[in-house]
This record gives structure tokens, C-alpha cells and sequence, in this order.
């Protein structure tokens, strides 16, 4: 499986690939960039089945690059990985159809929810 990060922490980025890459042996490629327009660029090039999408970036949010990504694309799994734990925030992210909203102070709890869902 492909899988598209999408933080503007090269930290966070980080920790969530390292956590992918040793917990689930199906992910056979990882791509990253820091904003939503980046992704959407990088979505189209590589065509991943997964994002797991930051949602307060700039020049273009998380939750406008899901849904142009959904648009084309309604197949791909969305994750959102935030530390908003706000009820708006989580409504958005369910009408954009995510498979999953992901507070920042869980990111362990990734792989398991990935591989709970192929």
C-alpha cells in the first residue's frame, strides 16, 4: 500500500512514518510534504490509497485538500491527524468521508487503526 503524510512538522512526519514502517508490513511506499497544496500535487504523481492529512496548514488546509482528493479520488482513505479536539472539526471530517480522526497525542495508535481497516 501507498500512504501520503501530510504535516507541516517534519517531526510529526517523521514519528508517523518510523511508526508505519516497522508496524505494518503491507506499506510498500511513504510519501511527504508539508501543506495541502503539496499533497495534492503528490497525490496525483503517486496515487496513494491512504493520506493521513494534518488539518491547519497553510497555503491550503487539510480538510480543502481532502476534499478536492475525494472528489477525484473517492476510494482514498482519509485520516485526519490533528490536535484539534473540537466537535466542528470532527464533523467536517466525517462529512468529508475520513475513515478516521486522529488526535496528535495518539499518533501509537496509527498502525493499528490502518491495519484494522485493510
Amino acid at each position: 500500500m501507498k500512504i501520503l503524510i501530510v504535516d507541516d512538522n517534519p517531526k510529526i512526519r517523521h514519528l508517523i512514518r518510523s511508526l508505519l514502517e516497522t508496524q505494518l508490513t503491507e506499506v510498500e511506499k511513504i510519501f511527504e510534504c508539508n501543506n495541502g497544496l503539496e499533497a495534492l500535487d503528490l497525490f496525483e504523481k503517486n496515487l496513494p490509497e491512504w493520506v493521513l492529512m494534518d488539518i491547519a496548514m497553510e497555503p491550503l488546509n487539510g480538510f480543502t485538500a481532502s476534499e478536492s482528493i475525494v472528489k477525484s479520488h473517492p476510494d482514498t482513505k482519509i485520516v485526519f491527524v490533528t490536535q484539534y479536539d473540537e466537535y466542528m472539526y470532527r464533523e467536517e471530517a466525517r462529512k468529508l468521508g475520513a475513515r478516521a480522526y486522529v488526535l496528535k497525542e495518539n499518533l501509537l495508535d496509527i498502525p493499528g487503526l490502518i491495519r484494522n481497516m485493510l
